[in-house]
């Protein structure tokens, strides 16, 4: 629902981040910016948090990736972290092939 002529409240003034932050904890933003203005962006340099696992595959599966990412060209490690994500998107759309 738009509201015409919305009066935005100004963004006070803050002593530190944590006192920035316990603010925006509380307030409705909605008060503060016409977010109908707002635009996507894209953070093309920010790097994702990554975790270490251990994962036991069996060996013949592991030298199956091995070959393709080879025929590929690029890391065993990266392919199999691009199929997982393309399974989980599966798995999200009902498309993935194992049976819950």
């Amino acid at each position: 629902m738009k509201m015409k002529n919305k009066k935005l409240l100004p963004i006070p003034k803050f002593k530190n981040e944590d006192a920035e932050r316990a603010f925006w904890d509380k307030a409705d933003t909605s008060l503060y910016f016409d977010w109908s203005k707002g635009k996507h962006v894209k953070f093309s340099n920010l790097k994702l948090s990554t975790e270490t696992i251990s994962l036991r595959v069996p060996v013949g599966l592991l030298d199956d990736i091995k070959i393709q990412a080879n025929k590929k060209d690029v890391p065993y490690q990266s392919l199999i972290k691009v199929y997982l994500s393309g399974a989980v998107e599966a798995d999200k759309k009902n498309k993935f092939a194992f049976a819950s």
